[in-house]
């Protein structure tokens, strides 16, 4: 799997256990919806700035996202 895909199976993972929508998700991050969209099916590649903001509002450290699946 590609890192792109990990980070994408994690981002995806985490947003649904906090509960909260992708549009959510968007807007406490100050992210456009269409481009959380774009990073859970792996069809674009985030900035560590983009990776920093999305782990702020999932309280998450930033490095979770590139965990493989199954191994967290």
């Amino acid at each position: 799997m590609k890192l792109r895909e990990i980070f994408a199976t994690n981002l995806r993972r985490m947003r649904h256990a906090s509960g909260l929508s992708q549009e959510e998700l968007a807007h406490r991050a100050g992210l456009n919806r269409n481009y959380v969209g774009l990073l859970e099916r792996a069809a674009n590649s985030p900035t560590l700035d983009t990776v920093e903001r999305l782990a702020e509002e999932l309280v998450v450290d930033p490095a979770r996202f590139f965990d493989k699946a199954g191994e967290q």
